[in-house]
């Protein structure tokens, strides 16, 4: 018996006592009792009812491999290379890096159920509890350079856009890589991208698009956030992670090659009718510098517009952000 299939069987929304499971597995009740020890400890949300037993929480279920591939469209399925399916590692951005340096990478997606050294835009660091979101790295190697992959963190969040709205959680965007959603008269982050580039300004690149969406509110103290958080299920709570994983990969891993043959242009409409902070007043943050302005759309290379002082500004993203200002 492994962790992982007294997980799954806990995962069934039935409860099962210390001496059913020890019976199913051939195992001590002590040995299951250290088993649900672990599990609590990777901060599994199980529920003990005395003279019934454990399970785990019904919003609750692990990322399986073979549910994710089988909702795949074809087109899809054909472009995947490989689905990495992590316990608990430190980074899913991370470990593909670390697959493009062994000569693979390509078409290949990394999911973490945990991440104990994730990572966002600006160096915030976070980490993350069992089951509680998406943690979802994808590889790609683009023949163009560098330059002409300028808003590729910008269309990647079009087409997560896209898949929340079809499933009724209605998502904005936050210039370079956010996801948000308005609520009781603020904006809260659902999620966010982070895209890291390794090759020639005009040879070949790696890219690795890491993606953070929060299924459920998330714990504070996990991460680093100068802003609300919001998770999924507030807004769809029937909605499975294996689901949610199939539709975002749908998306993606047809919209990587069509970004190699278009550019930004092609999400720059979509991305603009989204934009959560069009015409509003925002302070942009520029290493220890912050002044104000109002901001407008994005152009075809993903720069964002801003009149500061009755003038025209283009931002690019390296280590500027922009929050909005009341």
């Amino acid at each position: 018996m492994t962790t992982r299939e007294l997980l799954r069987l806990l995962c069934d929304g039935q409860y099962h006592s210390g001496e059913e499971l020890g019976e199913r597995f051939g195992v001590s009740r002590t040995a299951i009792w250290k088993h649900l020890k672990k599990l609590e400890q990777q901060g599994i949300p199980l529920e003990a009812v005395r003279g019934r037993g454990y399970r785990v929480s019904s919003s609750a279920s692990p990322l399986e491999g073979a549910a994710i591939v089988n909702e795949l469209d074809r087109d899809a399925r054909r472009l995947l290379s490989r689905l990495f399916v992590e316990e608990s590692i430190p980074s899913t951005n991370a470990l593909l890096l670390d697959r493009f340096t062994q000569g693979a990478g390509h078409a290949e997606v990394a999911l973490a159920e945990v991440q104990t050294a994730g990572r966002g835009r600006r160096g915030r660091a976070w980490s993350s509890r069992w089951g509680q979101g998406i943690y979802l790295s994808l590889g790609w190697r683009f023949s163009c350079g560098v330059a002409s992959l300028e808003g590729l963190s910008l269309a990647i969040g079009v087409a997560i856009a896209e898949v929340l709205r079809e499933i009724g959680v209605p998502a904005e965007l936050k210039w370079p890589n956010d996801i948000l959603i308005s609520c009781q008269g603020e904006y809260r982050k659902l999620g966010g991208i982070l895209v890291e580039i390794r090759g020639d300004v005009e040879g070949p690149c790696d890219v690795v698009a890491g993606i953070g969406l929060n299924m459920d509110k998330p714990d504070l103290s996990t991460i680093e956030s100068v802003q609300p958080v919001a998770g999924i299920r507030q807004y769809n709570e029937a909605l499975g992670r294996n689901v949610l994983v199939a539709a975002l990969l749908n998306r993606l891993l047809v919209m990587m090659p069509l970004f190699a043959q278009e550019g930004f242009a092609a999400w720059q409409p979509r991305w603009n009718e989204w934009h959560a902070f069009a015409g509003r007043r925002v302070t942009i943050h520029q290493g220890e510098h912050q002044r104000q302005g109002v901001a407008g759309s994005v152009d075809g290379s993903g720069r964002l517009e801003v009149a500061v002082e009755g003038q025209s500004e283009w931002l690019m993203g390296g280590e500027i952000s922009v929050r909005d200002t009341p």
